[in-house]
């Protein structure tokens, strides 16, 4: 039996019953979401369902993917060099530290809410991993794990205030915003600087000379590859579940085209990247971070259970969900990432400064989340978002560099992208809600 023949096949939560029009008292009878139904009409169905998807705003990534696309179109024309492999692979490196920051954040914007604290966190964890290694002698790695731990833990204290007493998250993450921001300045002292070797295993391994299989060009294209198994495994694990179950699943055709654009990008990308030096450490750290946090999202109880709070509280409380937990565990895990990122940040200037998670940071860490398409109304969103969100900014402040353009202008587009994001998204949800489907 063919894909497409087993599409028809009705998952029944996605059925209602109701009565013929004619005839209120008769017996009510199945009604099967079109939906369902539409990968039968071949390119048709698709364009349907496309254009259904807009009129509903249900656009997903598409806004920022064009975005982005007139964003390297625009650079391009005004300097041929921003296309260069030396310019991608800047801007692949710079993006992966403030990106591990959007990843926690995305995981507080499901809920609704904000974590104000992620820069004072990362710059707090970059100071403790400098003293730890630098003036106790301690073993880098350990040190590395105690900074990320101390992430954690102050991120599940912002979590127990907010969910147990009850302060808004707000509140509470702008006190941790000054009160480890004041931490990390005592510890730095009045030199304000501690200069970390340059060998020690956390530095070297994050710094921009350290590249994934440095005497290996194929290092790229082993990636890429294996992006691409695990895009096959991954899709064809779930059409076999579907299946299974009796429910519509993905044709097999779909999932090769799918894959099959995945791996254009992916190739062109390591190509590129090798022209340059290769693929960075902290880029495929960060893309590993991508990949297992997707998957604790879209394929967890956990993951389901961050959704199902976002969309609703009391929907959730009465499902059997534990509101605090949920709630504790999500801004540890924003704390543990903002930890991380402050390692990254560490790795890219070999030290601990007083500038380590400030200034800008936190903003463009909120940016990234909510320009790559996570709702700040909670309930909706992915984290790829960080990495979508992270191309469109670090490619403006890349591009406006090169065009030699004064920051206080990267400043101004840049909160021009992220109105724009925001009002893409009010306009979505209120589509949703017109069509009854937010």
């Amino acid at each position: 039996m063919s894909d497409t023949s087993k599409v028809s096949k009705v998952d029944p939560e996605a059925q209602d019953t109701v009565a013929p029009a004619d005839d209120p008292t008769a017996a009510p009878v199945s009604v099967v979401d079109p939906r369902l139904l539409i990968r039968e009409e071949g390119l048709k169905g698709y364009w349907t369902e496309f254009t259904r998807k807009v009129k509903g705003g249900e656009l997903g990534s598409l806004p920022v993917v064009i975005g982005l696309i007139i964003i390297w179109t625009i650079f391009q024309f005004q300097n041929d060099r921003f296309l260069s492999a030396d310019n991608v692979s800047n801007i692949s490196y710079y993006m992966s530290a403030t990106g591990m920051l959007a990843i926690g954040l995305v995981f507080v914007l499901l809920l609704g809410e904000i974590d104000l604290s992620v820069g004072s966190v990362s710059g707090l964890a970059s100071t403790l991993f400098a003293v730890f290694v630098v003036q106790h002698g301690m073993n880098a790695w350990l040190s590395l794990v105690l900074a990320v731990l101390t992430g954690i833990g102050i991120g599940a204290l912002h979590g127990w205030f907010f969910a147990k007493i009850g302060v808004p998250a707000f509140v509470v993450t702008l006190a941790g915003f000054l009160g480890w921001n004041g931490l990390m300045l005592w510890l730095l002292g009045s030199s304000g600087t501690i200069n970390i070797p340059s060998d020690s295993g956390p530095v070297h391994l994050l710094g921009q000379s350290s590249f994934f299989m440095d005497q290996a060009i194929i290092g790229a294209y082993l990636l890429a590859g294996l992006g691409v198994v695990l895009a096959l495994v991954g899709n064809f694990g779930e059409q076999r579940r579907r299946k299974a179950a009796g429910v519509p699943f993905r044709p097999t055709v779909e999932i090769l085209l799918r894959v099959g654009v995945l791996a254009v990008a992916s190739f062109v990308a390591a190509f590129v990247l090798n022209d340059a030096a290769g693929v960075s450490n902290a880029l495929v750290i960060f893309l590993a971070a991508l990949v297992v946090v997707d998957f604790v999202l879209r394929r967890t109880t956990y993951g389901r259970k961050v959704f199902a709070v976002g969309g609703g509280i009391e929907a959730a409380r009465r499902a059997g969900i534990n509101v605090p937990v949920i709630r504790i565990t999500v801004f540890a895990i924003s704390g543990g990432f903002a930890a991380i990122g402050g390692m990254f940040f560490a790795g890219q200037t070999a030290s601990a400064t007083l500038s380590a998670g400030g200034g800008n940071t936190l903003m463009l860490a909120i940016a990234a989340a909510v320009i790559g398409g996570t709702s700040l109304f909670g309930g909706r969103g992915s984290v790829w978002s960080a990495l979508l969100g992270m191309l469109v900014i670090q490619s403006i402040q890349t591009g406006l560099d090169l065009l030699n353009m004064n920051t206080s202008i990267q400043y101004m587009i840049t909160g021009a992208v992220l109105l724009g994001a925001v009002v893409i998204d009010s306009v979505s949800r209120r589509s949703q809600k017109a069509a009854g489907r937010a």
